[in-house]
């Protein structure tokens, strides 16, 4: 018996796929499977990953928008402590949803996985004081492959929760913040991606 729940094309876009395992909890806690290839299989999801990745940031934090440009990944996200909200968007260009994106809350409370397939850029806004974000590649990282979008880029529209500013031309950070105050931290690399050329 599988210990997964699988949603298919999420928000209409193919490929997405929202995961939640199975909690088996008393009082003493919690146990759960967090990934199991032949669960995934029954769920029609054939994946080999190779590469399994781990961060820590701070409330505030935005990491994004990320993608590899020649060896493209399959990613399968979660975040084991804390509050985030992830969003990918879709670059494939013959698909029927090119350039619409979708966000989701992964929390450690909801304990959801967001399957993001290759093809898609990747960027995620921290909501708590601090959250721990792991996933899953079915390819290897390779530094001289890497490409990006503007977080705030118009054209995407991507509706970050609990963020305040205006877009002034840029990914800068400067001007924007959380509803608390908490100025809005990427790293200087992030702050240099371009619009997205339709």
């Amino acid at each position: 018996m599988g210990q997964i729940k699988v949603e298919k094309n999420v928000g209409g876009i193919e490929g997405l796929c929202i995961i939640t395992p199975a909690v088996h909890g008393d009082n003493r806690g919690y146990f759960m499977e967090t990934y199991s290839q032949r669960d995934m299989e029954e769920a029609g999801i054939n994946i080999t990953f190779v590469q399994d990745n781990q961060s820590c940031s701070t409330r505030g934090v935005l990491r994004g928008l990320h993608f590899q440009k020649q060896y493209p990944q399959t990613k399968l996200v979660r975040v084991i402590k804390g509050k985030v909200f992830d969003v990918a968007v879709d670059l494939r260009k013959k698909s029927e949803t090119y350039g619409k994106w979708l966000g989701v809350e992964l929390t450690e409370e909801n304990k959801k996985q967001f399957l993001i397939p290759k093809g898609f850029a990747h960027g995620f806004l921290v909501l708590s004081d601090i959250a721990e974000f792991c996933y899953k590649c079915d390819d290897f990282y390779h530094p001289n492959d890497e490409g990006g979008l503007a977080w705030n880029d118009p054209k995407i529209g991507i509706e970050w929760p609990e963020l305040m500013g205006d877009y002034n031309g840029t990914a800068s950070a400067e001007g924007y913040s959380l509803f608390d105050g908490t100025p809005l931290n990427l790293s200087e690399k992030d702050q240099k991606f371009g619009t997205w050329n339709i």
